[in-house]
């Protein structure tokens, strides 16, 4: 359990991010205080263009500079299919900033030399692939990755089929988990479907509970940093 007191400026690029991130602070750093900022036609536009823009890219600048105007300690993005957007941006700004996912894809890499990638988002499948193959090239390591995309089961989400949502990707964990290592769920919102898995199988990995971790340790990490200066 983590005590000591942040604020942490939380990006949203859709409703469904919200609550897994909510309820991973609640049990993980319950003592944060949580600021939202949020633009849902982020993952429409991304849905219909596959691909992030010049345009995305500066509304999600757009949202980083008012959470960090708004004196939070860190800056935590909860979509992952905006993942490579942190790294064109974070330098850019005093606040620690963390992607959704970027430590659960390199604990996956630590663990795992065949690695299966669930996605609900068209767009999250090949980003997570590619960031997964590009860690793997930087520990100088070999894997394979095999990525499904489940679109339907964000449609079912959006619509509040909450069951089939969850059923849709445990027949694709059921899949993967016969020749795969490791799973890992690609996003936020996935990792409910995980709570109703009732079948053992492999190893699942989900971004919330790692990412309250680790931007709570870069935060602590740069106190020190300035601490010694």
């Amino acid at each position: 359990m983590i005590e000591k007191k942040y604020t942490i400026g939380l990006i949203h690029a859709t409703m469904n991010s919200v609550q897994p991130i909510l309820d991973a602070f609640r049990q993980h750093a319950p003592q944060a205080v949580l600021i939202n900022f949020m633009d849902e036609s982020l993952i429409y536009d991304l849905n219909k263009k596959g691909h992030v823009t010049k345009d995305m890219t500066r509304r999600l600048l757009a949202m980083a500079g008012k959470a960090e105007d708004s004196g939070v300690d860190g800056i935590l993005l909860t979509c992952s299919s905006f993942t490579p957007v942190v790294s064109d941006i974070s330098h850019l700004f005093q606040t620690p900033m963390l992607s959704a996912d970027m430590s659960m894809l390199e604990k996956a890499v630590e663990i795992g030399g065949r690695i299966g990638v669930i996605a609900t988002v068209p767009a999250a499948g090949p980003t997570t692939t590619a960031l997964l193959k590009k860690l793997a090239d930087q520990h100088k390591k070999e894997i394979q990755v095999e990525t499904i995309v489940i679109p339907e089961a964000f449609h079912a989400l959006q619509k509040g089929k909450r069951g089939l949502h969850d059923e849709l990707i445990h027949q694709k964990v059921q899949e993967l988990s016969a020749h795969c290592d490791v799973l890992l769920f690609a996003q936020f919102s996935m990792a409910r479907a995980l709570q109703t898995l009732d079948v053992k199988t492999k190893p699942i990995l989900t971004s919330p509970e790692i990412s309250v971790k680790s931007i709570i340790a870069e935060i602590e990490r740069r106190e020190v940093v300035l601490d010694q200066r």
